[in-house]
């Protein structure tokens, strides 16, 4: 999170009661706060507001409890909502007879026509899609909101992508990882559809991760749309300014694919923000780090492995020389490069640090740290 905005929320905005769960944080806070750390938190899939948790062994009780919320003030008038549910360890537990039990009560709340009520469709009559999570476990029953809509990784700037991308969100957590400041140059040599970079670009002047998309709260009846309007607009307004100091150093993204780099090229006219990256078409080991004034810069490298690999090519190999490249130009820069294995990790013999990434069902290696230390 940004100077900025950690102004913001000191002074304006208060979170308590934060608890580090199983796959996610916890914490309790006003609503306005919640619609403000979705457009802030860059490396949160979603964010989901609790609004009840109970106990039920039967429908009958699960039935009384979903009554006893009051639908209409937190989903607009006649909103379609898809309904997801896991269940473990509970008697109930089959999810569709669940989901089944919950939605006319809803959407009766809702004032939700009968023309409408029993359409197979996700999301709201006229509106910005909503979700209803249901989780039970040991028979505790817990809904939430999903308050973000679509995943928070797509953050509304690209149009076009190439197979496998990586998602926004881990960008923005190796990056941070990394320590990215306004002062560094940052490399993005193998950058696909420029998600480093774009990420990079963002973080440099601070330009909220959420500043490009909407938000399933905004079709809320208890969305205060002129504050977190007002909050956004002050955060995109100090990035524009960051950006006409001119003091940032231009990002050079490259690779091989033509087709990606025409698409980078297209994403960076989105906004002034991106339009430091300078996007080419060439090869990583063609590469020569730009020059450094004070301090060596970042580079990040997301090399093609699985159905990005070409099949005749061999992945240890491969890493063997990105490390060896690395080891001869970059010596003292700090580095993120993903891995698809341990021993891919290790072929790149750079003795760097590793950080636990879990992308596209997969389980990756990033090494994380200083070349040559």
């Amino acid at each position: 999170m940004s100077q900025k905005a950690r102004e913001i929320f000191s002074d304006h905005y208060k979170i308590s009661d934060i608890k580090v769960l199983p796959g996610g944080i916890e914490f309790k806070t006003r609503l306005k706060t919640a619609c403000l750390a979705n457009i802030l938190m860059g490396s949160s899939t979603r964010i989901l507001m609790r609004l009840a948790s109970f106990k039920a062994d039967g429908f009958r009780r699960l039935e009384a409890q979903v009554k006893a919320i009051d639908w209409e003030l937190y989903l607009p008038h006649q909103a379609l909502a898809d309904i997801r549910v896991t269940t473990h360890k509970s008697r109930l537990y089959h999810s569709t007879a669940i989901a089944d039990r919950i939605r006319p009560i809803v959407h009766d709340r809702l004032c939700l026509k009968d023309t409408l009520r029993h359409h197979d469709v996700t999301g709201s009559a006229g509106s910005i899609p909503q979700t209803l999570m249901v989780r039970g476990e040991n028979d505790r029953f817990e809904l939430s909101l999903d308050m973000s809509g679509t995943p928070l990784y797509k953050r509304g700037i690209k149009e076009k992508i190439v197979k496998a991308p990586l998602r926004e969100t881990l960008a923005f957590a190796i990056l941070t990882r990394l320590g990215l400041s306004e002062q560094d140059t940052l490399v993005d040599p193998m950058c696909g559809s420029g998600t480093f970079s774009l990420e990079g670009a963002m973080m440099q002047c601070a330009m909220p991760p959420g500043a490009f998309r909407s938000f399933a709260f905004e079709a809320w009846p208890g969305f205060e749309e002129k504050s977190i309007t007002h909050a956004r607009n002050k955060l995109m307004a100090a990035a524009w300014a960051c950006m006409d100091a001119g003091a940032l150093p231009p990002i050079p993204a490259q690779d091989l694919d033509r087709t990606a780099i025409d698409h980078l090229k297209q994403t960076c006219t989105r906004d002034k923000v991106f339009q430091r990256i300078c996007p080419v078409c060439d090869d990583f080991f063609n590469l020569k780090p730009p020059p450094i004034t004070d301090n060596q810069g970042v580079i990040v490298l997301n090399p093609p492995y699985g159905i990005r690999l070409d099949q005749n090519d061999d992945i240890t190999t491969f890493y063997k020389k990105i490390g060896q490249k690395l080891t001869a130009d970059f010596k003292g820069w700090r580095a993120g490069i993903i891995c698809p294995g341990k021993k891919e990790f290790l072929a790149l013999n750079l003795g760097l640090s590793t950080m636990p990434l879990f992308h596209g069902g997969l389980d990756l290696y990033t090494a994380i740290g200083v070349i040559g230390r």
